[in-house]
């Protein structure tokens, strides 16, 4: 991968250079590609050029990105890219930024147009508003695609900026993930909910500023999913056993219960989850419309923790350990009717975003 022209401009403390050092390293590509400095886009356009012989994308008539095998022509493509002028006529094909669609991104959940624009010091901001934003899930839940991302989106340019690693952002996370479920054992609902709010940006943050600095690890990905996936079974457990120094318990066997219900409704929708994946190579919240509506409130932890919210603002925290428990029951049942359908056949299981 060969990088055409100058630019001394920054996109998320990266230089032009840098950046294209860790997309090409990322992406692992073989195809000779050419590509743009003047230029800032999303990784995704590397793909799609590299998997298209003697391709070139444009944007405003200039190449950006070129797969190209004669040399003839790479030189007249790299003479146009590094005067920034548009592509003459040439044998090529050309895709222009401006006519395409979208492109599917399975990993994200996701149909849209990558971004990609002129990198000046006038168009970093938007530029890097456009990685941050392209870089979310398409498909989550109501408060990480609502709530969160004007947040995060600060404290990730702050992160970048500061030279703070993703890992380094996972391990402070982590200590506020565990120090909420001490103050929720004890009955500190507010402080830990406090906690929890910021460990749970931070979790957006992590992963967000990976994808925008090109610095994913195989450890990051590990350590961020696996506490995704573990901690909230303890946060549940924790506020029940609160419920007592909070001056609102539950009879054992019905708080036993609560959280049997939240437990076994958790596991098993995650086991559904990763069966359709296994079955059908996608996952289940893109299958249908319906099923990415549903993904916004379904029983994870962040509508959960609106249900606890709620209910601590009514002065019943113990409602909220029930209402936790139903709607896990009610979206087991959901997750359930899906994958029958799935495996009933009746409709082609393919993503609708794609």
């Amino acid at each position: 991968m060969i990088g055409v022209g100058a630019n001394s401009i920054r996109l998320w403390g990266l230089t032009a250079e840098e950046r294209l050092r860790r997309m090409a390293g990322a992406q692992e590509l073989d195809a000779p590609l050419l590509v743009n400095l003047g230029y800032a886009f999303d990784p995704e356009w590397l793909r799609y050029v590299a998997d298209r012989d003697d391709h070139v994308v444009t944007r405003a008539g200039i190449p950006v990105i070129a797969n190209i095998s004669s040399e003839g022509e790479r030189r007249a493509v790299s003479d146009a890219m590094a005067s920034l002028q548009p592509l003459g006529a040439t044998g090529l094909e050309t895709t222009a930024f401006e006519q395409v669609d979208g492109l599917a991104n399975e990993a994200l959940r996701k149909k849209e147009r990558p971004f990609m624009d002129r990198l000046t010091a006038e168009t970093v901001p938007a530029l890097e508003r456009a990685s941050y934003f392209g870089a979310y899930k398409g498909v989550t839940d109501v408060l990480t695609k609502y709530l969160w991302p004007e947040w995060a989106l600060v404290l990730t340019r702050i992160a970048a900026r500061a030279g703070i690693t993703p890992n380094q952002v996972t391990i402070v996370g982590a200590i506020l993930c565990v120090a909420a479920t001490f103050l929720f054992w004890h009955g500190w609902y507010w402080t830990g909910l406090a906690l929890g709010l910021i460990f749970m940006v931070l979790d957006t943050v992590d992963g967000k500023l990976a994808r925008c600095t090109i610095t994913s690890s195989r450890w990051g990905h590990v350590a961020d999913h696996g506490i995704d996936l573990i901690h909230p079974p303890f946060w549940w457990l924790a506020w029940g056993v609160g419920l007592a120094a909070y001056g609102r318990p539950l009879e054992d066997g019905l708080l036993w219960a609560l959280l049997g219900a939240i437990l076994a409704g958790y596991v098993a929708q995650r086991l559904i989850e990763g069966a359709f994946i296994s079955r059908f190579k996608i996952h289940i919240h893109v299958w249908r419309r319906f099923d990415s509506r549903f993904r916004l409130i379904a029983a994870r932890r962040n509508p959960n923790m609106i249900i606890l919210f709620a209910s601590l603002i009514a002065g019943r925290p113990d409602w909220g350990l029930i209402g936790v428990a139903a709607w896990t029951l009610i979206s087991l049942v959901v997750h359930i009717v899906q994958i029958g359908q799935a495996f009933a056949g009746r409709r082609p299981v393919r993503s609708w975003l794609a």
